[in-house]
């Protein structure tokens, strides 16, 4: 599921071409939807590529609220990578993104 997403991910980012680079919303919207779940995708302008994979019976999740989760942890993937002290590439060792991420997911469930 999510490698198929990566997949509908590339194409988009290249059906858009040059018009991604001008364009301030990153939101890919829902990428993938499958009879247990649904994945939705979210490109950075470096194309970093964010994809969350949600469970298809949950229908209290609106667009506009996965939009929003994803505009949070681009947010909070920013602040690593202003990091001095973060090689890229390297895992994620920081408790704010953590408590970020789980917060987001408790929201969720």
């Amino acid at each position: 599921t999510v490698h198929t997403s990566l997949d509908v991910v590339d194409e988009k980012i290249s059906a858009m071409g040059k018009a991604l680079v001008d364009q301030r919303e990153l939101y890919l919207g829902l990428l993938y939807p499958t009879e247990d779940y649904k994945v939705y995708g979210y490109v950075t302008n470096s194309k970093v590529k964010f994809v969350m994979v949600v469970d298809s019976s949950n229908t209290a999740l609106r667009d506009n609220e996965i939009r929003s989760m994803f505009r949070k942890l681009h947010n909070s993937y920013t602040d690593i990578m202003c990091n001095p002290f973060y090689n890229p590439g390297d895992r994620i060792h920081s408790r704010a993104f953590d408590t970020m991420v789980n917060s987001m997911m408790m929201q969720v469930c």
